[in-house]
């Protein structure tokens, strides 16, 4: 049978869509070919492409169908050839791995064994591919035939790291630590200051880029990636110095945030947390310096400069001449000690604020010997007991992935337990993490924590030997699940608090603290939540906290307990967790359902929990209702500044009008005050730094949205709260890229050009691509209902 006769005849069967036709008449046909192996490649070579509306090609059909035929003819292979004309019909199979889909790359080299083929002949083919820019089709079948070590690494995937692949690049080096090792170092090289990307671009001319993947490629998401890659790949911090330095200087800023601006750490935190991250890197000491001379003056930045013995000509201006105009006694920075001058109990003040733990100090016990471990032991391991779960560690503000436990809090009815896991050889004895496993594995022990899921993870990284031999969790009780279903219901709370409380609103507390606030009355004092918890002895201020901590988990137990029916709980509350333990197949399905009918916020990495809100609450969190009474404004009056979490609310705006000023994912948040001050914009943010924002501007100029809502549905809510009125002439009468609403009409082949020129378009002329297809792909662009992400 001619190989182009059967050709024809699939041809027609697959345009008539008669596939089970085609199945039959393909196995028969094949069973007449003279050569199957070469015939097919004939047919393959002479099939059409991707064909509109089709999953798959003709091609990728025959090849399922040749693939299937062969079971029932185990005689036809390649083997049976002479090597000339096998390497021959290989060469030619090779030439159609160019665009296909990967499962037509799979049956292909199957067939015609193209492992066996000559690396050369296959680096080669690569190096093709590479040149017609198919820099994705060249990575998958280099993964394929296992051809990393034989290819370029940095060739290969600075071209998919450009187009935004970075996924499939991580695909390329895997399994091989050389090549794990150059990528991330490759990453880590483009996080230092002087990387340019449009110099990286260069190497690859032909490359077409467009604005957003070139977006991508800055120093934030970067080194995000990088750290992620570090321990995706178990790769040493000291690889990659650069994206280090950018997380310790980011995390160097915000400890200056939250010590000068936000006022919310103490002297002592901060200056442990300050030394912890600036460490010996003398380029991080003078940014500290820097920043000091910014946020209260010449003196104490003059201080820590002597400290770090910083070189004169790298001091700041003024530093060195109020250096020199320090006494003696105010040269040596005096870094406060208060271990020894705090009191076990707290002010009068601090009492009628928070929640204060039930116990004198003398019912704290320290456990950092295994002696001191056995009395615990006999105390928290009563069957039938109730037991109180909680962990502290050092912060390293995502310096390290994931965090070691210092300190585990375990309280009983009148006693608390401080587990020390850094006194010196106490971790890794035996003796202490039999004490954890028989604790957690306890069926008729009930443990009570709060989000344990984050104590957990850090249990693992402490004590590898839960890895290798999974710990077993029996009698747990996350009040996190019992939390989220008192949000859901609503109910009259306590005399002091008539109303619901809703984060953002009328309290600042989330999480833990917000549960005990609205099940006890009075929120846990957080101060020392971000406090060196590595650092001995620690201080009474410390084991305050830390006894509080977990000593109101068993208060919050013992008054729900009491009366579930009050708070909206059923009688038996550990039937709250098992029941959503059981459906946790369905997790992530669950998760977004929760984020629509819940209004559960999660922002900045805390865990928040929300009540259902009716329409009104949901559209201002500003302490006021929202300006109904107010007359209508037009879009062009209303003038907002979108913090960096709203961009996509920012842009719908721009499309009806509204005069928006939109933050860089780089912007800090108190950029946003800034503008909104010089301005007079309104800021639209949302989550954590409403309240920081909120303080600094006037009162009703601070608006906080509903993370969990569709860009869409938040701008609806702008809309209402100011009560603005677009009409039809408002749509897109606003530049959705530069916020202008001043437009010039310019002739379609100068829009062509230049959208090409901003990467908006890419030039196909290398591939093929007609005048025509590249209208259509520019009224596409032009139709406001398919518009891209453009710039913000």
């Amino acid at each position: 049978l001619d190989p182009a006769v059967l050709r024809d005849e699939l041809f027609e069967l697959w345009n008539r869509k008669d596939l089970q036709t085609l199945h039959f008449a393909a196995l028969q046909g094949f069973s007449k070919l003279s050569e199957p192996l070469e015939a097919l490649l004939t047919i393959l070579e002479s099939c059409p492409g991707k064909q509109k509306g089709r999953s798959h090609t003709l091609g990728h059909h025959i090849l399922m169908e040749f693939q299937t035929w062969m079971k029932e003819h185990p005689k036809v292979t390649l083997s049976s050839l002479l090597e000339p004309q096998a390497t021959a019909l290989q060469q030619r199979a090779l030439s159609l791995l160019t665009d296909t889909q990967p499962s037509f790359v799979d049956i292909l080299i199957n067939i015609y064994q193209l492992n066996s083929l000559d690396p050369a002949i296959l680096r080669l083919h690569i190096v093709r591919l590479q040149a017609l820019n198919c820099y994705k089709e060249a990575a998958v079948l280099s993964i394929k035939l296992k051809l990393q070590k034989e290819l370029n690494m940095e060739e290969m995937c600075v071209p998919l790291i450009l187009q935004n692949k970075l996924p499939l690049a991580e695909s390329f080096v895997t399994g091989h630590n050389h090549l794990e090792q150059r990528l991330v170092r490759l990453l880590d090289s483009w996080c230092h200051p002087s990387f340019s990307v449009e110099e990286i671009s260069k190497r690859f001319p032909r490359l077409s880029l467009s604005k957003q993947c070139m977006g991508q490629i800055q120093p934030k998401m970067l080194t995000k990636q990088v750290f992620r890659l570090m321990e995706k790949f178990s790769i040493d911090q000291g690889l990659c110095p650069n994206a280090l330095h950018k997380r310790r200087l980011d995390s160097l800023r915000f400890l200056m945030y939250k010590r000068f601006v936000e006022k919310s750490m103490t002297e002592e935190n901060w200056s442990d947390h300050v030394q912890y991250v600036v460490a010996d890197d003398l380029e991080l000491q003078i940014q500290l310096v820097e920043m000091l001379v910014k946020y209260c003056g010449l003196q104490k930045a003059s201080q820590w400069s002597l400290r770090y013995n910083i070189p004169r000509n790298r001091l700041p201006c003024g530093v060195w001449e109020t250096q020199q105009s320090l006494p003696p006694d105010l040269q040596q920075l005096r870094l406060s000690d208060s271990a020894q001058t705090e009191e076990w109990m707290p002010s009068q003040s601090h009492c009628q604020k928070f929640y204060q733990v039930p116990l004198t100090k003398d019912k704290v016990h320290f456990v950092d010997t295994p002696e001191a471990l056995q009395r615990c032991q006999n105390i928290v391991l009563k069957e039938g007991g109730v037991v109180g779960v909680d962990m502290e560690w050092q912060p390293t503000f995502g310096c390290i992935s994931t965090q070691q436990v210092a300190l585990i809090q375990l309280a009983v009815f009148d006693q608390v337990f401080l587990l020390d896991l850094c006194a010196n050889g106490f971790c890794q004895h035996p003796d202490t993490i039999g004490f954890i496993r028989s604790l957690f594995s306890e069926r008729n022990i009930l443990k009570l924590g709060y989000g344990m899921s984050g104590d957990l993870k850090c249990l693992l990284a402490t004590w590898h030997q839960l890895l290798e031999e999974p710990l077993k969790m029996e009698g747990m009780l996350d009040l996190l699940s019992i939390h989220q279903k008192i949000q859901r219901c609503k109910v009259k709370w306590t005399q002091n608090r008539p109303k619901e409380v809703l984060v953002g609103e009328d309290s600042a507390e989330k999480g833990l603290s917000l549960m005990v606030q609205q099940v006890l009355g009075r929120p846990l004092d957080k101060t020392e939540q971000m406090s060196n918890w590595e650092k001995r002895p620690l201080r009474i201020n410390q084991i305050r906290y830390a006894v509080a901590d977990v000593c109101c988990l068993l208060d919050v137990y013992s008054v729900l307990s009491r009366n579930p029916a009050y708070f909206g709980l059923p009688t038996d509350l550990r039937s709250i967790s098992s029941s959503q333990s059981e459906k946790s197949g369905d997790k992530k399905q669950k998760e977004k359902q929760a984020k629509k009918t819940q209004g559960k916020e999660e922002c900045q990495g805390a865990q928040r929990v929300s009540p259902p809100r009716s329409d009104t609450e949901k559209g201002l969190l500003c302490d006021e209702k929202p300006l109904e009474d107010t007359p209508p404004v037009s879009p062009q009056q209303l003038r907002v500044v979108c913090d960096n979490m709203l961009q996509g609310l920012g842009r719908y705006l721009r499309c009806l009008g509204v005069d928006v000023v939109m933050l860089e994912n780089t912007d800090d948040h108190r950029v946003a005050a800034k503008l909104a001050q010089a301005e007079g914009r309104v800021i639209l943010t949302c989550g954590q730094p409403f309240q920081s924002l909120r303080s600094q501007v006037g009162e009703g100029r601070c608006l906080s949205l509903d993370c969990s809502e569709k860009a869409r549905d938040q701008a609806v809510r702008v809309l209402r709260h100011f009560n603005v009125q677009p009409t039809p002439s408002d749509i897109f009468s606003r530049c959705q890229a530069c916020n202008s609403d001043q437009y010039m009409a310019v002739p379609r082949k100068d829009m062509v050009r230049m959208l090409k020129q901003k990467g908006f378009l890419q030039d196909q002329d290398n591939t093929n691509h007609t005048q025509q297809q590249e209208e259509e792909k520019l009224g596409d662009i032009l139709t406001p209902s398919v518009t891209p992400e453009l710039p913000r």
